[in-house]
């Protein structure tokens, strides 16, 4: 999970940009990075960090022109300490071209081979999404003429990119003097929304991660990009869009619903406040074929996510509802934080009980999830030493037994709470009385009945079932492999002795 975000516009863009980055710094807190366009020259500036720890005014004055692309990074492949890997990306042949990537290629080392023996391209990090930006520069040269571009050979070379690439990607690109290149994977995985608004120059056109970024600057939501559609705007502003993919079928990530999206955005149209509430009421129908409303003096929800499920699980078994928990905004999300130690410290730094809402009652958590479980460890205790009689735990989700391997950080199996373990194990494990978990059918139910025209998702994490038919057990045990040699302080200090060849004057 990563954010993205590319604009087209008849004025300056980097403020744009920064303002897209901060409505959509929950998609990554790792590093951030910017590319403006000024004529045929690039203007580039990235780092580790937040958004607003990462641009400075000196590196906003240095990012100009009126077309560019903007990325927040959530690692996944690569190393999360390497600001060799903050995005964007950046390579000169055929043509200057930046890329920024959210999702992972599940064939990311086929293609590292196939790059180097056949196309003699070299990969300088261990990113997978450098490994998408060559196979599109290659793809570009193929499909060019004598290196001049036009629409059909730009959805050409992403037609290319299409057959070679497996796993999930929403992608975009700029080509340096030409223009703004973006698209989905032939499934929809990850999710890309396009806008535009009308100015007295002319239109403008931006392609992002989430509706929320053109809700909160003025653009106007035309649609979201359909899974293997490519969308072209030249500088000019001129506007193409193809299908490029053989066979596209919608699956979209049913995670996005569940945690890493905000509420308030809109994905493949389907409202995600809406589903959490849906995903409320299905939860509160299945806690009381076992508990009674009246063994539940209080719902709290763990904040933010699992407020809109909390809410309404409570008002369908006539529940009282309060807020238990006050959070320290200032705190990142502990789930994409890189690293096991982190997301531990930081659970009680980020959350504080209100004493009087726990005292001498039996209480029902809301969570939005149970992954790995060792925030809902700490959160149990933490309801327990305020006073509470009874804690009960419920999760907005079914129970994550699988690895992910579509482009969120839950790769082995030893990692997650659910796998090998059952709802009484699990409650005993993380010190709850009782644990209440989602079924699957009822969370697509919930999804579903936002949008009854998407009827399929990317489910892998709660079902095992990987739906780009390339995800091998023997490729499970590489990445679970991977993952466990060494700390992360070790692989930390692997990647950071790689070159960074994508610095900016500012910061080299």
């Amino acid at each position: 999970m990563c954010g993205i975000i590319g604009v087209v516009a008849k004025s300056p863009v980097n403020q744009v940009l920064y303002d897209g980055l901060q409505v959509l710094q929950h998609r990554g807190q790792d590093a951030a990075g910017i590319v403006t366009a000024e004529g045929n020259t690039f203007h580039m500036h990235k780092a580790n960090g937040m958004v607003r720890d990462v641009f400075r005014t000196r590196n906003m004055r240095s990012l100009k022109g009126n077309m560019g692309i903007a990325h927040v990074r959530y690692p996944t492949a690569g190393s999360a300490s390497s600001s060799a890997e903050a995005q964007p990306f950046y390579v000169n042949s055929p043509f200057g071209i930046v890329l920024a990537h959210n999702g992972n290629l599940t064939n990311s080392e086929q293609l590292k081979e196939e790059l180097f023996q056949q196309d003699l391209r070299h990969v300088n990090t261990n990113s997978d999404s450098e490994v998408l930006l060559n196979v599109l520069a290659h793809e570009l040269q193929e499909s060019s003429n004598n290196h001049k571009l036009n629409a059909a050979a730009v959805f050409s070379a992403v037609a290319g990119v299409h057959r070679r690439c497996r796993g999930a990607y929403a992608v975009v690109a700029m080509i340096a003097g030409y223009g703004l290149v973006a698209f989905r994977d032939p499934y929809g995985i990850r999710p890309m929304v396009i806008g535009k608004t009308e100015t007295e120059s002319g239109t403008e056109y931006m392609v992002a991660s989430e509706s929320v970024a053109m809700d909160t600057l003025g653009f106007q939501l035309m649609r979201d990009v359909a899974p293997g559609e490519a969308i072209l705007v030249e500088q000019t502003g001129e506007f193409y869009s193809q299908q490029c993919a053989m066979n596209p079928k919608y699956y979209p990530c049913i995670f996005e619903y569940v945690y890493l999206a905000r509420p308030d955005s809109v994905i493949d149209g389907i409202s995600v406040y809406e589903t959490r509430l849906y995903m409320g009421e299905s939860l509160a129908e299945k806690i009381r074929l076992t508990l009674s409303p009246e063994d539940i003096d209080v719902v709290i929800p763990i904040p933010d996510t699992s407020r809109p499920s909390a809410l309404q699980l409570a008002n369908r078994l006539g529940v009282t509802y309060r807020e238990g928990f006050i959070k320290n905004r200032y705190i990142g999300r502990t789930f994409i934080m890189p690293g096991q130690a982190m997301r531990k410290k930081s659970v009680r730094q980020k959350l504080n009980p209100i004493g009087i809402e726990f005292k001498d009652k039996n209480v029902l958590l809301v969570d939005d999830s149970i992954v790995r479980g060792t925030t809902s460890k700490q959160i149990v205790q933490m309801a327990r030493e305020a006073g509470a009689r009874k804690v009960y735990l419920a999760s907005a989700a079914p129970p994550v037994r699988f690895p992910n391997v579509y482009g969120i950080d839950m790769p082995t199996r030893q990692e997650l709470l659910a796998t090998g373990r059952t709802d009484d194990q699990i409650a005993l494990e993380i010190g709850a009385d009782a644990v209440f978990y989602q079924d699957l059918d009822a969370l697509i139910a919930a999804v579903t009945k936002a949008n009854p025209l998407i009827t399929h998702f990317e489910s892998s994490c709660f079902n095992g079932d990987y739906i780009t038919g390339d995800v091998t057990p023997e490729y499970l045990a590489m990445i679970e492999s991977n993952r466990n040699d060494g700390n992360d302080d070790d692989k930390a200090s692997v990647s950071t002795r790689q070159l960074d060849l994508n610095l900016s004057s500012a910061e080299s």
